[in-house]
């Protein structure tokens, strides 16, 4: 992993009940984009990490791109990532989400599911059931995010946006 300061890091919850964390790089320590990582975490706190296997690094240049001038309308202007880890506990499966962006910091959410006792074992669907309820938690907060940005942009209080 070779990052740069401005580049976005992310980290995979470890655990269930343990957070995605991502944060912005404040400085690199090691030679040549090596790690440490000097890192502002999306809740504001700073710390060194040397990233593991569950990190992913976004380039801050691809925020840099600008607008869409000059570009073709099939070429994107961003892409977005969103990273799903799937724990499973007896019974309990539970479903990690989160956004992976050049823009948009902190956003992710978990789901779950139980298997009623009486129901056969079939791990997919406990999985598909705790990432769908994930996802759709994930998509509710950026709808929200969506609305409080609409009302920052024309100061027009109470504005919201629903899924179409």
């Amino acid at each position: 992993m070779r990052a740069n300061l401005g580049d976005h890091i992310v980290l995979a919850a470890g655990r269930v009940g343990e957070a995605v964390r991502d944060g912005e790089i404040l400085e690199v320590k090691g030679v040549d984009g090596a790690p440490p990582y000097k890192v502002r975490w999306s809740d504001g706190r700073e710390g060194i990490v040397f990233p593991g296997p569950d990190a992913e690094l976004r380039g801050a240049d691809a925020a840099a791109g600008g607008g869409a001038a000059g570009r073709s309308t099939t070429e994107p202007i961003h892409e977005w990532q969103v990273r799903v880890s799937i724990f499973e506990s007896g019974d309990e499966t539970t479903a990690k989400v989160a956004l992976i962006s050049d823009s948009i910091f902190g956003l992710n959410a978990s789901g779950g599911s139980r298997r009623h006792e009486g129901d056969p074992t079939v791990r997919r669907i406990g999985d598909e059931i705790a990432v769908a309820r994930a996802l759709r938690h994930l998509a509710d907060q950026m709808l929200a995010m969506a609305g409080h940005d609409v009302e920052g942009a024309t100061g027009e209080p109470g504005v919201h946006i629903g899924p179409e």
